[in-house]
C-alpha cells in the first residue's frame, strides 16, 4: 500500500521504517525544515524501561496542588482558560489509584521492553551512529529514607524482568569516577544496566536517510492542516502545499495530533506537558559524566551524547507554548554543574524547551478509531523514544492484520 505517515519526528520515522521493510510506499509530512526537529531533539535521550514508572500514581494529586503555590517545583501546574486542560485533568486524576497504577506501569514496561528489543534489532541491522551509551542508567537518591523507598518502588519493574543493582556511594562512584567530588551528597543508587542512552534526533535523521534511500518520501516543510473523509475512510490529508492521497495514513504528531483528530470527530486525550532542557558541549573539560543518570531528588536527568551533555528537567502544563527564559533553566544547571563541577563548559548551554504528548495513564494510542484507514501512533509521553521502535512495529503489525510480538491487552482500545 501507499501509506502516509504524519509526523517525522522519532515516532513516525520508525514507524515509515517498518512500514517500509513491509514492502509498503511509505511518505513522511512533517512541517519543520527536517525530521526530529521538535520533541525528538531536546528530550533526555534515555532508552528507559527501567523509568516506566507512570505519572498517575497516588502521590500526583498532592504534587499538582503543592504546584499552584510553590515556586520551582519538578512538576508545574498553571491555572489556564483552556476547557481541555480541565478535562485532561480529570481523566489524569482518575488514573491516579494504586491499582491502575500499577497496571499501567507494568503495562509500560512491557511495551518499553518489546521496544528496545526492536531498537537492537534495527542498529544491528542498519549500523546507525547515534551516541550510544549501554552502560545503563543510574537513579541516585539523597537520603537513605529516599533510597529505601526507592528500591521498595522499583521492586515492581524487578517482578517483570527489570534488571537492578543497588549501589551505595562507594559503588556509585566507582561505577561513575566523575560524581566523586559529590560523593557525601548521595546516599546510593539503582543502577538498571541494561537500560541505555543515545541521541534521539540523529539516530531518526539517520534511519529517515535509508529510508529515502530505499524510495521514501519525506516531505518536510509541510504543514498538515486537516484530514478528509470518504464514506467510512480517510480520503486524503490536507496540507499547506495541497492533498496528499494514500491508502492507509499513520497519526503520530505527538502533541499536536488531537488537533488535526479534531477535523474528523475524534477525541484524543492527549495534553501537551512542556519539558525543558540543557545541551552542554564538554569541551576541554576534564571529569564529564560516562553514564546517565537522574537525581531522584531534583528529577534532573543528564545523558551524555558523544562531547555533549543533554540535562532535562521540569514538567509544566503550559499549552502549547514552547518559550523560554534563562531563568527557567537556572536550577537544573545549578544541579549539575554541582554534581559535576568538571564536566561541561556550562557558559555555552544551548536552551531548549518541547512538548511531551501525555495521555492520562501514560500508555500510547494505538489502532483504530472509526476510521477503517487511519491508524494511532501517539502519545508517548515523557519516554517516546524508549517507546517508539516497539510501537512503530505493532503499527506495521496492525496495518498488515498480523498479531504483534507482544500482548496487547491493556494497550490496544
Amino acid at each position: 500500500m501507499r501509506v502516509i505517515v504524519l509526523g517525522g519526528g522519532v515516532v513516525g520515522v520508525t514507524t515509515a521504517y517498518q512500514l517500509q521493510k513491509d514492502g509498503h510506499e511509505v511518505v513522511i509530512l512533517e512541517r519543520q525544515p527536517q525530521v526530529a526537529a521538535e520533541t525528538s531533539w531536546g528530550n533526555a535521550g534515555m532508552i528507559a524501561p527501567g523509568h516506566s514508572f507512570v505519572w498517575s500514581s497516588p502521590k500526583a494529586p498532592m504534587i499538582l496542588l503543592k504546584s499552584l503555590v510553590l515556586k520551582d517545583q519538578a512538576l508545574r501546574f498553571r491555572l489556564s482558560a483552556d476547557p481541555r486542560l480541565y478535562s485532561w485533568s480529570w481523566l489524569f486524576l482518575m488514573e491516579c489509584t494504586a491499582e491502575k497504577a500499577r497496571r499501567n506501569t507494568l503495562l509500560k514496561h512491557r511495551l518499553a521492553v518489546y521496544s528496545q528489543s526492536v531498537l537492537r534489532e534495527v542498529v544491528a541491522d542498519e549500523r546507525i551512529e547515534y551516541d550510544l551509551n549501554d552502560r545503563g542508567i543510574l537513579y541516585f537518591y539523597r537520603s537513605q529514607q529516599a533510597l529505601d523507598k526507592g528500591v521498595e518502588h522499583m521492586r515492581l519493574l524487578e517482578s517483570d524482568g527489570q534488571l537492578i543493582k543497588v549501589l551505595d556511594r562507594d559503588a556509585i562512584v566507582a561505577l561513575d569516577p566523575s560524581l566523586a567530588s559529590a560523593k557525601e551528597k548521595i546516599a546510593g543508587g539503582i543502577h538498571c544496566p541494561t537500560d541505555e542512552t543515545g541521541d534521539p534526533a540523529k539516530f531518526t535523521r539517520a534511519l529517515a536517510a535509508r529510508v529515502v534511500e530505499r524510495g521514501g518520501e519525506i516531505r518536510t516543510g509541510t504543514t498538515i492542516t486537516g484530514i478528509e473523509i470518504s464514506d467510512d475512510g480517510v480520503a486524503q490529508v490536507t496540507t499547506d502545499k495541497g492533498a496528499v492521497k494514500g491508502d492507509a495514513y499513520v497519526l503520530a504528531l505527538g502533541s499536536y495530533s488531537p488537533l488535526i483528530a479534531k477535523t474528523v470527530g475524534l477525541s484524543l486525550p492527549i495534553y501537551p506537558i512542556k519539558g525543558y532542557s540543557l545541551t552542554i558541549p564538554i569541551g576541554n573539560r576534564p571529569a564529564p559524566p560516562t553514564i546517565a543518570a537522574i537525581d531522584e531528588h531534583n528529577l534532573v536527568a543528564v545523558s551524555r551524547f558523544g562531547d555533549r551533555l543533554r540535562v532535562t528537567a521540569t514538567a509544566e502544563f503550559a499549552g502549547y507554548d514552547t518559550s523560554h527564559k534563562p531563568a527557567d533553566f537556572a536550577f537544573m544547571k545549578g544541579v549539575t554543574e554541582d554534581l559535576y563541577p568538571e564536566g561541561a563548559d556550562y557558559d555555552r548551554a544551548e536552551m531548549w524547551a518541547g512538548l511531551r504528548p501525555m495521555t492520562p495513564n501514560n500508555l500510547p494510542e494505538f489502532g483504530q478509531r472509526r476510521l477503517r484507514n487511519l491508524y494511532l501512533n501517539t502519545g508517548h509521553g515523557h519516554i517516546g523514544w524508549t517507546m517508539s521502535h516497539g510501537s512503530a512495529r505493532i503499527t506495521a503489525d496492525l496495518i498488515a492484520g498480523r498479531k504483534p510480538a507482544i500482548s496487547m491487552d491493556g494497550l490496544l482500545n
